[in-house]
């Protein structure tokens, strides 16, 4: 890898976990001489400030992207576009502009949408698949995005320069760095990832339905449902703006998966031990598998 260029002004839209934690790596890695922070809430801009995660609060958007060399969007998907519409008027030629949404299909709309051919040409979606059950910058962490996946789905026009700059930033916060198309990311995604999120938080749901006493229940739950349901913990904002931008993967994925629990129900019906067996056996073939190329990673 080529050394990436020190950016001299980063500006972070969303200076949460994802968006904290990308400046605090770029900024232990000596990349980045200032950074400057957009959001919603003055107080959590204030506590980035205090953290040292950021180094000034943008008064309006024009302040903000003002001598801008990177813009980095890590607001919630659902405000993707209206965040495009905002920063369209005050992106200059050669400001590089990337992403963190979790889909890349509605951020791709988005941006034919509301910028002009020349930003297109400088933004480079992308998905750093890492993250954690608690939000906001306090959770930010210098090696977050470390050993993780970041996929990159560039436009066609997408300039090849801003790819390799995206791309070699990301290396320096220690991500392992791969491109594909958009709708083949929001795919995988769905299964991968959207649909174990919708299940922890449908299992959590179904148990405070079940009982008068949820408390009493969850009393005995042992670690196997800790591990479970730990990502219904996350953000109810954030994940309910990924499930509603992929919403066509995911109800695909929800109709499968109601297949198999509904085969799972056959094979109890009927007491079936072998087909029972045989299921869970191939379950755990595919995780050790996939925890073994972890490994290898």
């Amino acid at each position: 890898m080529t050394n990436p260029a020190i950016i001299d002004k980063l500006v972070i839209v969303g200076v949460g976990l994802i968006g904290g934690s990308f400046a605090l790596a770029l900024r232990s890695a000596g990349l980045v001489k200032r950074i400057t922070g957009v959001g919603r809430s003055l107080q959590n801009l204030q506590q980035a400030a205090a953290l040292g995660v950021i180094d000034e609060i943008a008064g309006d958007m024009a302040q903000a992207l003002q001598h801008a060399d990177l813009v980095f969007l890590a607001m919630p998907v659902g405000q993707t576009a209206a965040t495009m519409e905002q920063i369209a008027p005050y992106l200059h030629a050669n400001t590089i502009v990337t992403d963190a949404g979790s889909t890349k299909q509605n951020v791709i709309a988005a941006a034919r949408r509301y910028l002009p051919l020349q930003s297109r040409r400088n933004f480079v979606p992308g998905h750093p698949i890492a993250g954690a059950e608690q939000s906001g910058v306090t959770a930010a962490q210098t090696d977050l995005y470390h050993g993780k996946h970041v996929i990159l789905t560039p436009l066609p026009e997408t300039d090849a320069h801003a790819v390799e700059c995206i791309h070699q930033l990301w290396q320096a916060c220690g991500s392992l760095v791969s491109s594909m198309p958009a709708d083949e990311h929001d795919r995988i995604l769905a299964a991968t990832s959207h649909l174990p999120h919708i299940l922890a938080f449908a299992l959590m749901n179904h148990l405070n339905h079940s009982t008068d006493h949820p408390g009493n229940l969850l009393r005995f739950a042992g670690s196997g449902f800790r591990d479970f349901t730990r990502i219904a913990s996350s953000s109810p904002e954030m994940w309910r703006d990924i499930c509603l931008a992929n919403r066509e993967q995911l109800i695909r994925q929800l109709t499968a998966y109601q297949s198999e629990l509904q085969q799972l129900q056959s094979m109890l019906s009927n007491y079936d031990s072998a087909a029972l067996e045989e299921a869970f056996a191939l379950a755990r073939t595919m995780r050790e598998g996939w925890l073994q190329n972890k490994l290898d990673d």
